[in-house]
């Protein structure tokens, strides 16, 4: 596991998903279509700002799709691509280890 090719994709995977939001944002949207407001609502704590550049960099990588409504007033919706899809079980991995460390966590302060 831990030769040059391993190492190579994990670097790619968190270069593309890493991060405080983005994983946040993917486990969101694997929800279905969300409009920015209310992934900034779920989300809770990132800035407008903050969000606009995480959502424009998992569009750039193929991952999130954003639709403009050119309504009045206009609305954007953002939601998974196909490829975006398949972070599913990344996440999910990620969630089975969140769950068995703080487990873990817990145990060992019980123990002191």
């Amino acid at each position: 596991m831990g030769d040059a090719a391993f190492r190579e994709a994990v670097e790619t995977t968190l270069s593309v998903i890493g991060g405080k939001w983005k994983p946040m944002i993917l486990c969101h949207l694997q929800d279905g279509v969300l409009r920015f407001g209310e992934l900034q609502r779920r989300l809770g704590g990132i800035t407008a700002k903050m969000l606009t550049q995480q959502l424009r960099e998992l569009e750039q990588d193929g991952l999130v799709h954003r639709e403009v409504h050119a309504q009045i007033p206009p609305w954007v919706e953002y939601s998974l691509t196909e490829l975006g899809r398949t972070t599913k079980s990344v996440l999910e991995a990620m969630s089975a280890w969140g769950r068995a460390y703080r487990a873990e966590l817990s145990g060992l302060h019980r123990a002191e």
